[in-house]
């Protein structure tokens, strides 16, 4: 069969990895791809949000299954318009990839269908929100309610800090439309986890879980990036906290969107925090995380393209997904500036120690090919994933890979999985 992905990032490359595994896969397609992808697929220069030429390129490439990556096309309703042309496609469609499109719309959710979750209050207006922050216990937590790159959120310390968080999210529009609307969350503590899921409509199966390391700086300092770094499986997510998961979050979240008459088929991202009173929902995506994917499908044992086809058909409940007893390490290699500011353009070396191998990976996420070499292209250039037969043993390979590696101003976090020794 013939598979054509959408996307560029790093997710897209461990997708395509995935795929190619596959027996069933004769062809593969990246719109529009990057450097690493090239080595696995046929690159085509069409952007995500280019509806028509992505539908066009697929009816005359007769492709079987477009898998769409990331959140601004699902949310754009990309596979809607797939299906209304009668071709093939993995994701949610656009009513039900509002449940990442959305922050107000998933806090309601979860209120009315009574998911644990942080308590929260929406506004539309900046001087109702200023308002309601005079009474309110901090830290708390500002989210802009739409699409903004994984970075529109603000942990607020102070009243003060606050009210410059609402005055950029709101008023200066830092993170453009999403900040027309405001949620003002609980603050919560605890372990942070991930948790990936396939869904069909009606049946979820959870994949093994992770965590990811959102902070530019070591000790979890600077800004908040689309993600410096993940480890797989988190050993704070217990067999107690993944049934409590299954019967008070996972299901029901499924149960929920197919009663509000949005069923939901694709990939459903949990982000949870295991707090003193049990787990809550911090967040839900509509789609593979990343870096999650670049630590969690390389431990899948399944056909990637049967699980993606269960769900389409909504037979998933005949899948039983199974995983490696091991582990995983992904650490970002990013351009020094990101997420804030950076240089692109420089040359990247060493690319080659990662051929022909498969306990270690080297997912692209900002490259491109020029006549002299792969260059960096993109804050987060490079995401290098190792299996060990433990998470230690994949972090010391993890960051073993990862001097391999030079390119000029290259930066990454030196502690990526250090939650771990604190589990033993």
């Amino acid at each position: 069969m013939k598979v054509l992905i959408v996307g560029s990032g790093g997710r897209e490359h461990a997708i395509a990895h995935s795929v190619s595994k596959s027996g069933q896969v004769e062809e593969i397609y990246c719109a529009p791809g990057n450097a690493g992808i090239g080595l696995l697929a046929q690159c085509v220069p069409i952007g995500v949000m280019e509806f028509d030429r992505i539908e066009a390129f697929a009816r005359e490439k007769a492709i079987d299954l477009i898998i769409v990556g990331g959140e601004d096309p699902l949310v754009g309703g990309l596979v809607d318009q797939l299906e209304a042309a009668g071709l093939r496609a993995f994701g949610p469609r656009k009513d039900a990839a509002i449940l990442e499109g959305s922050k107000a719309f998933t806090k309601d959710l979860m209120k009315k269908y009574h998911i644990p979750t942080a308590a929260y209050e929406t506004f539309d207006r900046a001087e109702d929100a200023l308002a309601y922050l005079e009474s309110a216990s901090f830290p708390i937590v500002l989210k802009a309610d739409g699409l903004a790159l994984g970075k529109g959120v603000l942990i607020c310390q102070s009243l003060e800090q606050a009210r410059e968080g609402v005055k950029a999210i709101m008023e200066d529009k830092q993170f453009g439309s999403a900040g027309n609307r405001l949620v003002i969350e609980e603050f919560l503590t605890g372990r942070e986890v991930s948790v990936l899921s396939f869904v069909d409509g009606k049946t979820i199966k959870t994949m093994t879980s992770a965590q990811d390391h959102k902070r530019a700086g070591d000790g979890d300092t600077g800004p908040n990036t689309g993600g410096m770094g993940t480890f797989s499986p988190s050993p704070f997510y217990t067999p107690q906290i993944d049934r409590f998961c299954q019967e008070h979050i996972y299901q029901p979240t499924v149960d929920a969107m197919a009663a509000e008459g949005r069923p939901f088929k694709g990939i459903i991202f949990f982000g949870l925090m295991l707090t003193e009173k049990g787990p809550r929902v911090l967040e839900y995506n509509a789609r593979f995380g990343d870096p999650e994917t670049q630590v969690v499908l390389p431990r899948m044992k399944n056909d990637i393209i049967e699980v993606m086809e269960a769900c389409i058909d909504e037979r998933l409940d005949n899948i039983n997904l199974e995983f490696e007893d091991n582990a995983a390490v992904c650490v970002v290699l990013a351009s020094r500036g990101y997420p804030v500011r950076y240089e692109k353009g420089f040359l990247i070396e060493g690319l080659e120690r990662f051929e022909g191998r498969d306990d270690c990976f080297c997912f692209h996420a900002g490259t491109k090919r020029t006549p002299e070499g792969i260059v960096t292209a993109g804050g987060r250039v490079l995401g290098i994933t190792a299996r060990g037969e433990n998470l230690h043993r994949a972090r010391e390979n993890a960051y073993e890979a990862a001097q391999w590696v030079t390119f000029e101003n290259k930066y990454m976090r030196h502690d990526i999985g250090k939650a771990i020794d604190e589990a033993q």
